[in-house]
């Protein structure tokens, strides 16, 4: 007998290869279509909503097909264009469509079932004390989920007990799926439909004459209506109802008990959006050389999909960014503007919003997950969709259905990359793929373009257009590098201080400018050191120093989270001569308030600023002259625009130029120009003040020079030399286990395996500059290869290389991840 079912491949969130194939029930069969969200069982028990990837009338064979539960959505919420992008994601960064869909997805989008216990007959049943404790809390809450159980029982063997009380039908368990998302709802109220004429409202008033408050209430809510023959009832909101009439709810209810008016609820928006700011403004003039930098672009970009706008700090970009947004919205087109930190979107948006309104939209982690929802659904509606959203990496993955322009702000920065959890993708360069497939073109705009970048225009592959001016005919910053091993020979620093720095800091302020202090490290201290015997606490689950936080008087793990209090004696000898070692940020702020108490001194870190209203205070207070000096680590650095910093100092350039990675010197650098771009941006030069010990650092004498064509030439030149991007394709393996010995053989295994094909091409293994995190040993394999090898080819024997490890019973429990262009 002829089969003619429906079928459809899905793809659920979750890290497993492949789509998994259902059967469609007949009458869900004319309602399916690709991109929507359907409900499956999947496993013994669980249900989550999976993607609808494929559908096709094969019958799958050699197993039993399950059927779709549920159909969720009407109309596709992943357009196909996105889910064509999702396969190139995949395929190229190693990872499965469920990991891409989990990124890409907001989580309100992703449903999955939670195991549901409740209470069956206890009579008959002798009950020991931890089953009288788990049926005491269901009698309090009729259902609970069994992490929910675990939790608030407080029993560590919570699991144990369930088994033994299900095997007695004592408890029940079922699965129940609810949808992340739920509409932001408002009360509104309006007269009932019987006084839909005004004779009869008139009628309802003179009846009220005793109930003075109701008599309030009715007319609050008239004036709202049209005055007309046929009367049109028009609701108000309740809150804003009690406020405006004075009454108590009660008097409200009164009337909605009597029928006389009804109680609606009505979905409303949570983005925090002007209804009246739709109408576009006309942008700022630019000034002649932002002028022929946009006619250069328009021009580049007849010929290329990507141009590279080079163009020092503090000459505009932004502007020319506005511009090139307001041509891209008159042709009807919309615009992604990626910004590589959160931080950034607070001055930005302001900005764009003046002159683009409600039209654009911010999407970005700091959002709740409700917020990012409904931005998600708003770029799917006709009428709500926005022209120009604004994001960081994580908006790349929104619907857009005419994406005319992509412009990535920064697009040096390394923030653009996602390490963990999977994909680990690059946004810049996965830009450039979606602009691609969409028919859009892609702007990288940056003062210091990353090494890939300058390479791929200087071969062609990208136009680039440079702006060597400042805006209004600023001087770039005067550069001062000061040696702190010959000051502390000379006695001339204080703690972290030169004299040189404290000086100008006192001058700054003495003329009522501001001043931004770096130190790429958080926290008080790195760690905290015995100086009699040199012990120094480490983190009980990672091979790593715990950091000294003055402010909660922790010891903290930045990888781990493990913290612990900070012991008044040495653990190994008992002395009580524990030292703070090193500085970070908060020690900054700490010692600056001594040299400068009049001052007011605000941080800006992970640490302080973990809300999106914290940082907003902070970079308003700044913006606003209330804070004098901003001590903050390298979210200080990227492209803030203030008014008033005449002073930049960077406290300790050697923590920046040390560091095992080579792409060292080109962060560096890019930081130290970065940062000191924020220095002098109205009216005078600013001035930039350099600590290290190693003035004759080629990356700071390039810094200083503010050379940045020859950096990167030189930078070109040594990674042709080493083998490495952008000669040379990388594709790093991780590999974790909490047992040394199996990680070790799994590892080498794994090396030979690979080394069979690729030879000397396969670096390691070797343990990572941090060996454990989370009690978890690692070790990493480092793939190098040559641009021309067939990069598919060999991703496809490495992924099967992988597939043997994870079958094999002894190394099977080792977690391997893939990180493809890894740095």
């Amino acid at each position: 007998m002829a089969d003619n079912s429906i079928y459809v491949d899905v793809i659920l969130p979750l890290a497993l290869p492949g789509t998994f194939t259902y059967r469609i029930p007949n009458e869900l069969a004319s309602d399916i279509s690709v991109g929507v969200r359907v409900l499956v069982p999947f496993g013994k028990r669980k249900l989550y909503s999976a993607l609808v990837y494929n559908i096709h009338s094969n019958q799958p064979s050699g197993y039993m097909v399950k059927d779709v539960i549920q159909l969720i959505d009407d109309s596709p919420i992943v357009l196909k264009s996105q889910i064509k992008l999702w396969g190139w994601i995949s395929t190229y960064y190693m990872c499965t469509l469920g990991e891409v869909m989990k990124a890409a997805l907001p989580s309100g989008l992703k449903m999955e079932s939670d195991t549901i216990v409740t209470a069956g007959e206890v009579d008959g049943f002798d009950l020991t004390d931890e089953e009288v404790t788990l049926l005491h809390l269901l009698e309090q809450k009729k259902k609970l989920t069994i992490q929910q159980l675990a939790q608030k029982s407080g029993l560590k063997n919570t699991m144990k007990v369930i088994k033994s009380m299900l095997e007695r039908n004592l408890l029940y368990v079922n699965e129940e799926v609810e949808s992340g998302f739920k509409p932001k709802t408002e009360t509104f109220i309006r007269l009932s439909e019987e006084y839909s004429n005004e004779e009869k409202l008139c009628q309802l008033i003179d009846s009220l004459n005793r109930a003075p408050a109701q008599q309030r209430v009715i007319l609050a809510i008239a004036a709202q209506n049209t005055k007309s023959e046929n009367y049109n009832p028009v609701s108000i909101s309740r809150k804003a109802l009690l406020n405006k009439v004075g009454v108590s709810a009660s008097v409200l209810k009164s009337l909605i008990d009597k029928g006389i008016v009804i109680q609606e609820y009505e979905a409303v928006s949570r983005l925090d959006e002007d209804k009246s700011a739709d109408a576009l403004k006309q942008p700022f003039q630019l000034e002649d050389f932002q002028v022929k930098a946009l006619d250069e672009i328009n021009e580049k970009f007849f010929e290329k999909d990507v141009v590279l706008l080079h163009g020092v700090t503090s000459s505009g970009k932004t502007e020319i960014y506005i511009h090139l947004i307001n041509d891209a919205i008159k042709k009807g087109k919309q615009v992604l503007y990626l910004l590589p930190e959160i931080a950034l979107t607070t001055q930005i948006i302001t900005r764009l919003r003046k002159v683009f309104g409600n039209r654009v939209g911010v999407y970005h982690s700091k959002f709740s997950d409700n917020e990012r929802v409904e931005v998600y659904l708003n770029m799917l509606s006709d009428d709500k969709s926005y022209d120009v959203i604004l994001g960081v990496r994580s908006s790349i993955f929104l619907p857009f259905r005419k994406l005319g322009l992509i412009i990535v702000d920064e697009e040096h920065e390394n923030t653009f990359k996602q390490y963990n959890p999977a994909p680990r993708y690059h946004a810049r360069d996965l830009s450039v793929v979606l602009a691609q497939m969409l028919g859009a073109k892609v702007l990288l705009g940056t003062a210091t373009p990353s090494v890939e970048s300058y390479y791929n225009a200087k071969i062609g592959k990208y136009g680039i257009v440079k702006i060597t001016e400042r805006y209004s005919g600023l001087q770039l910053p005067n550069t001062l590098v000061v040696d702190t091993r010959d000051a502390r020979k000379r006695k001339k620093m204080k703690s972290h201080f030169s004299e040189t720095l404290l000086n100008a800091i006192e001058d700054a302020l003495s003329r009522k400018e501001q001043v931004i202090l770096f130190q790429n490290r958080r926290g008080y201290s790195p760690f905290v050191e015995c100086d009699d015997c040199g012990w120094v606490p480490h983190c009980e689950h990672c091979d790593v120093t715990l950091t000294y936080h003055k402010y909660t008087n922790q010891l903290t793990c930045h990888y781990c989270g493990y913290a612990i209090e900070q012991p008044n004696a040495c653990l190994a000898c008992g002395s009580a001569n524990l030292k703070p070692k090193g500085f970070g940020t908060e020690k900054v702020e700490d010692e600056l308030q001594i040299f400068f108490p009049d001052a007011v001194i605000e941080r800006i870190d992970l640490d302080s600023t973990r809300s999106r209203a914290a940082y907003e205070k902070v970079i308003t207070g700044f913006e606003l002259g209330k804070i004098d000096i901003l001590v903050g680590t390298q979210m200080v650095t990227k492209g803030l625009d203030f008014d008033r910093v005449s002073l930049v100092g960077i406290l300790n350039a050697d923590n920046m130029l040390n560091f095992p990675d080579f792409r060292a010197s080109e962060r560096s650098f890019q930081l130290m120009t970065q940062v000191s771009g924020r220095a002098g941006r109205k009216e005078k030069q600013g001035f930039v003040i350099i600590q290290t010990s190693q003035p004759d650092n080629p990356v700071i004498e390039h810094v200083v020079k503010q050379n940045t064509n020859s950096f990167l030439e030189w930078q070109l030149t040594e990674r042709n030399q080493f083998r490495y991007p952008p000669f040379y394709r990388l594709i790093r393996i991780t590999l974790k286990h909490k047992d040394r010995n199996r990680l070790y053989d799994g590892a080498n295994a794994l090396t030979v395996t690979l080394r069979h094909v690729l030879g000397e091409n396969v670096l390691g293994p070797e343990p990572p500059l941090i060996p454990r995190i989370q009690n978890q040993y690692i070790l990493e394999l480092l793939v190098k290869l040559k641009r021309d090898k067939n990069i598919v080819r060999i991703k496809e024997f490495i992924g099967r290389s992988i597939l043997m490890m994870k079958q094999n019973k002894e190394t099977a429990s080792i977690n391997i991840s893939i990180d493809v262009d890894p740095y």
